[in-house]
């Protein structure tokens, strides 16, 4: 019997005034309510990939961050919790309730059904169109990308294809001769800072990331990785102030940024700034991309005496994430609360007749 074939899909991305994203978009397969990474935009938007092989580029700042020092447990998002997540083949069955979309903070993207689709397809399937959000100000792009100038730009292409291949020092040499060239190249000193958090180097890293908020005060990005650094070196009231500031300038995109909120007001001993950031958090995650939330808010809600919630927010936790490294941890604290709190509400399934 013959293998699976592979799926190969090609395509471009373009923002709603017709001009391609100046930086590389995310293209991802939501299956279900799950998200996978699929590969990411050249500079043109196009894109070529094929489903199931992408190891994903670049990492989001909270990715990796230790939880386990702030509250009980860890997990940084759902792309690892889909069975087979790594690199994989695809199967004709396992694209059923899947679309293909772009991912931009700010934007929301056309999909592309791929229930149908067949190996031997066609794989071009035409453009994808970011549309701007009303009312969010802060984006995960930059204009002052639109004026740097050809060698500021070779140099920062240079420096995205060096961190393609982790070879950091590459990058950050091609990204300080980025910045040289152009002191307002905002994009260039977020990723500067990026390189230099990989080498330790935090303290320059918070000087890039200030760099570019210098050069455009509506880019967000370096909020994001202002606000994981001080979570990770627990100084509370910096994480505050740094997400507090993104989540101004885009409350819609960011449920990892309203979780290091949350935390920070948490450890604050703020538990009604925490808790509503928890909420806030949650509801800007309707994919669940971020289930961490619900025991965050079931531990602060535990904190404030409101055991019955606390405890459902601790079973949404662990329906979720059955498998997460901390499950044994969450069922002792839900345990706690039962006792407190009572059993959860008989369902129709759990009735006797």
């Amino acid at each position: 019997m013959p293998g699976p074939r592979v799926f190969f899909i090609t395509g471009k991305v373009l923002l709603d005034d017709g001009s391609p994203p100046p930086e590389p978009v995310a293209i991802k397969r939501v299956c279900s309510g799950f998200t996978r990474n699929e590969g990411f935009t050249d500079g043109k938007g196009h894109f070529s990939i094929q489903l199931g092989q992408s190891g994903g580029v670049f990492d989001d700042a909270s990715d990796g961050m230790d939880m386990e020092t702030r509250l009980p447990g860890s997990q940084a998002g759902r792309d690892s919790q889909i069975p087979g997540m790594g690199p994989q083949t695809v199967r004709a069955r396992d694209l059923n309730g899947c679309d293909l979309e772009a991912s931009l903070a700010g934007f929301r993207s056309d999909h592309v059904p791929l229930d149908m689709r067949r190996p031997l397809d066609n794989p071009e399937i035409g453009t994808l169109v970011l549309h701007r959000l009303s009312g969010v100000q802060g984006l995960t792009i930059s204009a002052t990308s639109m004026l740097a100038p050809k060698d500021a730009k070779k140099a920062y292409e240079k420096a995205l294809n060096a961190m393609k291949k982790q070879k950091w020092e590459d990058a950050r040499k091609d990204l300080e001769k980025s910045v040289a060239s152009y002191p307002k190249y905002a994009m260039a000193w977020e990723r500067l800072g990026e390189v230099q958090e990989r080498e330790n180097q935090f303290d320059q890293a918070r000087a890039s990331y200030a760099k570019a908020l210098d050069a455009d005060s509506k880019f967000v990005s370096p909020y994001e990785h202002l606000s994981a650094i001080a979570v990770r070196e627990q100084k509370w009231q910096d994480a505050a102030d740094a997400s507090d500031r993104l989540l101004k300038l885009n409350p819609v995109d960011f449920p990892q940024v309203w979780m290091m909120n949350a935390i920070a007001y948490y450890q604050l001993s703020r538990l009604d700034v925490a808790e509503k950031s928890a909420r806030e958090g949650i509801k800007a995650d309707p994919k669940h991309e971020f289930p961490k939330l619900e025991h965050l808010l079931g531990v602060i809600l535990a904190r404030r005496h409101s055991y019955p919630e606390a405890a459902e927010h601790m079973r949404n936790y662990l329906r979720l994430e059955p498998q997460a490294s901390d499950a044994d941890v969450v069922k002792q604290e839900l345990a706690q609360l039962e006792k407190v709190s009572g059993p959860p509400p008989a369902t129709a399934a759990t009735q006797k007749p």
